[in-house]
């Protein structure tokens, strides 16, 4: 039915904008349902990694609990890096999308309590080499984690998964070939 098609197949698009900013600047996002947005409400929601299941987690924003007719959502004096996903729904009963791949604005913070940096620097790698990113940063110990989606499910790993951790630097393995988000993480899950 058609009803069961929109529960269950339809999947908005997440924009966010910007992608980069600076620490307590506003972030817009915006959630595009198709052929139209038109007769929508809209939810928004914070990923956040959930390392048992090594994948995230929905929370709903402040001001979400119930839609908003608007395809947009203005968030106030965003600091960091951040994660985020939308659902629509329409109907009475209501009948859900699923959530939209999650999209993420990046924080251009100038003192941050972790860095990672990329052996050798530059854009492009092959598998033909040897690839190592390093912590840095004022913590004894570091994890080296990745984001990486697969069959449009999202996933959260560690380097053991993929690669080798030595002290505060992990080398991918050569045969790793995925695009993924990398990031360093703290014994206290900074």
């Amino acid at each position: 039915s058609i009803n069961r098609f929109l529960k269950t197949e339809l999947k908005p698009v997440l924009t966010v904008s910007p992608s980069w900013l600076n620490p307590g600047a506003s972030v817009t996002l915006s959630c595009e349902v198709k052929p139209s947005s038109a007769g929508w409400r809209f939810y928004w929601y914070k990923a956040v990694p959930d390392l048992s299941k090594n994948n995230y987690r929905y929370d709903l924003l402040p001001g979400s609990i119930n839609g908003s007719v608007e395809n947009s959502f203005k968030i106030d004096g965003q600091k960091q890096t951040a994660g985020f996903t939308c659902k629509a729904g329409r109907g009475n009963p209501e009948y859900l999308t699923d959530y939209s791949e999650p999209q993420f604005v990046w924080s251009e913070d100038p003192h941050p309590a972790a860095s990672l940096s990329v052996s050798p620097d530059r854009e492009q790698h092959f598998t033909s080499e040897s690839v190592t990113l390093n912590c840095g940063g004022n913590s004894a110990e570091w994890r080296v984690k990745g984001f990486r989606e697969i069959n449009q499910e999202s996933f959260v790993s560690d380097c053991s998964n993929w690669g080798n951790m030595t002290g505060s630097s992990c080398t991918i393995n050569r045969d790793w070939c995925h695009k993924a988000v990398y990031w360093c993480e703290s014994e206290t899950g900074e």
